[in-house]
Parts: structure tokens; sequence; C-alpha cells
């Protein structure tokens, strides 16, 4: 769906927890994500902390969307 959707024109960045599965089915743009049960947060963590590490994997995911790939890359930080 990933590469259908790029191909159409549009970017899209797949949030992953299992990155060689992205890499597998040809995502662009791939940024980690936290674990499988939470991938953009950690429920363990004090309210103000996730919030923080959500809002870093947003930016980064916005930052994946605004940079010309070139086949794939994985947007560590």
């Amino acid at each position: 769906m990933v590469k259908e959707i790029e191909r159409a024109g549009l970017p899209v960045v797949h949030i992953c927890t299992v990155v060689p599965i992205s890499l597998t089915v040809g995502a662009n743009r791939i940024v980690p994500a936290i674990a499988i049960p939470y991938p953009l947060g950690n429920p363990e963590l004090p309210r103000e902390e996730e919030k923080a590490l959500r809002r870093r994997l947003v930016e980064k995911a916005l930052r994946a969307l605004e940079t010309p790939v070139d086949g794939q890359h994985v947007f560590e930080d």
C-alpha cells in the first residue's frame, strides 16, 4: 500500500516496530517505533515524559516526510 501511495505522488512515512518487515515491503521512509504493544509511546513513563517521547516520534516522521529520498531510508535520529 505504501508504495502505491508514493507512486501516486504522496510521500508516506511508515512508523513501525519491526524495521526489516518495512524494508521487505518496500517502504521508502521508515521511522522505527518504540515497542510492539505500544509503538508510539511507553505507558510506564510519567505523563510528561511519554508526551515528549510521542512528540519526538511525530516530529521525526514529519522531518522524514520533508526529506527527499531515492530508495529506502531508515530515519534513526
